[in-house]
């Protein structure tokens, strides 16, 4: 098969995305939740908690007018006060307009594609130009692909998100076990350090052509469907047969089959204090609440987490 066309490489990604995040956020475009962070070990693994009780009241998508329109979709015509960037031939990249972490922004389709679907291969070729291109300056970037209802999805329109890891360690510098934390994803497929949940890994490297980049995510895909169903021959398009969590970065590709979006947190008195919902961040080593007595039942017990992690996904 012959290779296909790259995205058109983005000069200064970094600089674009940093500079239309900084208007955006002063011009009331978008709005920037601050957390207090901690980092948890539960079984020995370093795990980011983030706590940001102002996003409790992130506001809801506005409803249709009329019964039968069609619901609101947010990447069908983004602002241009979102727009970030064009990548042609068929993506563009616009910032998230409730950001937890600073500049955070979304690769979407210019056409409308589900985001339920098996990625095709213009979505790993443009998620990888925007890791080049924050590589060519020196940064790191962790992609993640939320699909299905136990993903943590939110968005029909399909879209990869994409966080700055350098945005995504403020805060650490400050709190206990701070520097022990990096992205999960990249310790399980260097050391396959056993996880609560399964995981399947693969490297991947800068001179790894669109195909074999493609390749290698099939490959996760496939692996991660004939572990949830041992007897059936997954198909590389269409609707996806699984729920599933996918990241890149520029080291490696991870993918997890998912069945439960989240758990309830318990107390240690036994009473139920919230839910965490996970989504595709559980792949960097990261977990987000939005109350305090949520923040403090996982601090006080750290295998809270581990409880909920061993819930999400096939056992190990």
């Amino acid at each position: 098969m012959a290779e296909m066309a790259r995205p058109v490489a983005l000069p200064n990604l970094p600089k674009l995305v940093k500079e239309a995040f900084n208007k955006a956020k002063a011009n009331g475009d978008l709005t920037y939740y601050p957390t207090q962070v901690a980092v948890l070990t539960p079984s020995s693994i370093p795990f980011q908690l983030r706590f940001s009780p102002a996003l409790a009241m992130k506001p809801k998508a506005p409803k249709p007018k009329e019964p039968n329109a069609k619901p609101f979709n947010p990447f069908e015509n983004p602002s241009p006060a979102m727009l970030v960037a064009d990548l042609p031939p068929s993506h563009r990249l616009v910032l998230n307009k409730f950001a937890v972490v600073p500049e955070h922004f979304i690769l979407i389709t210019t056409d409308l594609k589900p985001q339920t679907h098996v990625l095709e291969r213009g979505d790993i070729a443009a998620t990888s130009a925007c890791i080049e291109a924050y590589r060519a300056e020196g940064q790191d970037l962790f992609a993640f692909f939320n699909s299905g209802p136990h993903s943590g999805a939110s968005q029909p329109h399909r879209h990869l998100q994409l966080l700055p890891v350098e945005r995504m360690k403020d805060g650490l510098a400050d709190v206990d076990q701070g520097s022990e934390w990096g992205l999960l994803a990249e310790r399980v497929t260097e050391s396959e350090k056993a996880l609560p949940f399964n995981v399947f890994t693969t490297s991947v490297h800068s001179d790894m052509s669109v195909e074999d980049r493609y390749d290698a995510y099939l490959e996760l895909y496939r692996r991660a469907v004939k572990a949830v169903f041992p007897d059936r021959e997954a198909r590389s398009e269409g609707e996806a047969e699984i729920s599933y969590n996918f990241a890149m970065t520029s080291s490696c590709m991870a993918l997890c089959p998912r069945t439960a979006e989240g758990a309830t947190i318990k107390s240690k008195s036994g009473e139920d204090v919230g839910v965490v919902s996970l989504n595709g961040t559980v792949l960097a080593g990261t977990a987000l609440v939005k109350n305090e007595a949520e923040w403090d039942a996982l601090r006080e017990n750290p295998d809270t987490l581990l409880d909920i992690l061993k819930g999400i996904g096939l056992p190990c």
